[in-house]
């Protein structure tokens, strides 16, 4: 079970104000021509206007609770989805796409370094000749932990969030409640210097590094978005 799952119904009023991302993603879906490979798909909040696009899309994720709701999305914006149920790190797909999607800094969910790999080799595997691999990320700033340590923040009407930040072991559990749905969760972070190391060691290049999805260049910002191309056989 996902944590994810009980606060499925939750999730789209909680992240109602996270926008910025749907029209990189989409674009980026558009350019490769399909079908696309998203890798913790989620509610299918850049899913479904990737298929509104006119592009094919295989939707993977953990949580059921979270494809029943993307399911229903879909439905209603009049669109199908390919949506499985399974893990970034063994995705239950046979095909190879021209590009392959992690958005909303859902890598953060490989904790370990064993994960992390596991999750690039899975992609690369998944991945055709001249394929791209596109997500993000984030490294938290010392005043965003400042900010929010410990401290229950009300981020949407009648919905709480929590951080409890470890700078040590560069870990966070995040705790999010709304009437009578609650979950915790966890994540990992990288430096952008060891994400760039990690991608290398796996056979990827990095094609390019922005700062935010405008597609302005990396320059030491919290976020990090990254285009990459699939290791050669």
């Amino acid at each position: 079970m996902s944590a994810y799952d009980a606060i499925a119904r939750l999730y789209d009023p909680w992240s109602r104000s996270v926008v910025e991302d749907v029209s990189f993603y989409v674009e980026e879906a558009v350019r490769s021509g399909g079908p696309v490979l998203e890798l913790g798909v989620g509610t299918g909040r850049i899913a479904v206007p990737t298929a509104v696009a006119g592009i094919e899309l295989v939707g993977v994720d953990l949580s059921a609770g979270m494809l029943e709701v993307a399911r229903e999305r879909a439905e209603l914006a009049g669109v199908t989805l390919d949506l499985r149920l399974g893990d970034m790190r063994d995705p239950p797909v046979e095909e190879r796409f021209p590009l392959v999607t992690i958005p909303f800094r859902s890598l953060l969910h490989m904790e370990t370094d064993a994960d992390r790999r596991a999750a690039l080799r899975a992609v690369a595997a998944h991945l055709a000749p001249a394929g791209r691999l596109v997500f993000d990320v984030f490294a938290p700033g010392a005043d965003d932990i400042a900010e929010t340590h410990g401290r229950w923040l009300e981020r949407e009407p009648g919905i709480w969030e929590r951080a409890d930040w470890d700078e040590r072991a560069r870990t966070l559990v995040l705790r999010v409640r709304g009437g009578e749905d609650e979950s915790e969760m966890s994540l990992a972070w990288l430096s952008v210097e060891e994400w760039k190391l990690l991608l290398k060691e796996e056979g990827f290049s990095v094609d390019a590094l922005f700062g935010w999805f405008d597609r302005s260049p990396w320059r030491g910002e919290e976020d990090s978005v990254w285009i990459c191309t699939r290791p050669q056989s």
